[in-house]
């Protein structure tokens, strides 16, 4: 008796660290922190320095995001038209991709027959070499050969057969609609995974109180799916604003004609590594890259922000 109340009075020790977590922890922090937040905040830092000399920095502040936003002659106009081309280049996959892939995935997440052939087919362009993709589509595309004209003018529509790569006024559309096309796939399975989760319970009980199969989507599986919505839409956000391997595989990196495909990344290219007439110049480059981390931040943030006010529905 006196020997069980001693045990239960002495100070009941705490469970012992988990060790095992850091050591199956470390390994990825560290070569996540070596390969992206050491570069990340590293290149932060040179945005603020200018080279004086040969491996000789000086410290000015904020000059570089300065003259980045304030030089008339060169570089405010490329970031402002950079700016802009990036905002549409994710505008057009916006409404363009990520509608017909939450149509694709309502359509082949009910019994159809073929449907995993047809999965496969629509996501096999996202695991293409973008260096093949990119040379099929400068074949079908060009006034010499390109078999698109040809289809074009068999359906009566040869005034619409344009050099669309070669003119400024198209050129960063169809750039835009051959990355919407490679990367369908992507958006497409994520919204199937999402609509095979939910139960088909609610689908049955929708059924039986009349419900048809389009006021099952609007009413059921849309709401569903909108917490998928944003995830998409920030990651094509996200995604599509850094665009450079398609423009840069079809346009290189001046992005032609006369910087009509530029988007940020390009232009962020050229600064930092130099290209045609333009010098290269790391710090004014890695300003580029400030800038860019800056406006993805914002929209980062607005999305975090309208997700905390908007409801959700989950199951």
């Amino acid at each position: 008796m006196t020997a069980s109340l001693a045990r239960s009075s002495q100070p009941k020790r705490g469970k012992p660290f988990p060790t095992h977590i850091i050591v199956f922890l470390a390994p990825a922090v560290v070569i996540y922190g070596l390969f992206m937040i050491y570069p990340l905040f590293d290149s932060l830092r040179l945005g603020f320095f200018v080279q004086v000399t040969r491996g000789v920095e000086q410290f000015v502040g904020t000059q570089n995001y300065v003259t980045l936003l304030t030089d008339e002659a060169i570089l405010q106009p490329r970031l402002l038209n950079a700016l802009k081309n990036s905002f549409l280049f994710f505008a057009v996959n916006m409404l363009v991709q990520n509608p017909i892939a939450l149509l694709l995935a309502a359509a082949l997440s009910t019994k159809t027959r073929g449907g995993l052939l047809y999965r496969v087919l629509i996501f096999s362009p996202a695991i293409l070499s973008l260096a093949i993709a990119a040379f099929v589509w400068r074949l079908l595309l060009s006034p010499l050969w390109g078999i698109v004209y040809d289809i074009l003018k068999a359906l009566g529509l040869g005034a619409y057969a344009q050099p669309w790569l070669g003119l400024e006024s198209t050129a960063l559309i169809t750039l835009a609609l051959i990355s919407a096309w490679q990367y369908l796939g992507i958006p497409m399975m994520l919204y199937f995974a999402t609509l095979i989760s939910i139960p088909n319970d609610l689908f049955e009980a929708a059924y039986v109180d009349g419900a048809t199969d389009w006021q099952i989507f609007w009413r059921i599986k849309l709401p569903l799916l909108m917490p998928m919505i944003g995830i998409v839409s920030l990651l094509t956000y996200i995604g599509n604003f850094n665009a450079f391997d398609v423009i840069f595989a079809l346009k290189g990196a001046d992005a032609g004609p006369n910087y009509a495909s530029d988007t940020m990344m390009t232009f962020f290219y050229r600064t930092f590594f130099g290209s045609g007439f333009q010098k290269a110049d790391p710090h004014m480059g890695a300003a580029v890259a400030g800038t860019m981390f800056v406006i993805l931040l914002a929209g980062v943030l607005l999305y975090l922000f309208i997700r905390r006010r908007i409801r959700s529905y989950e199951l």
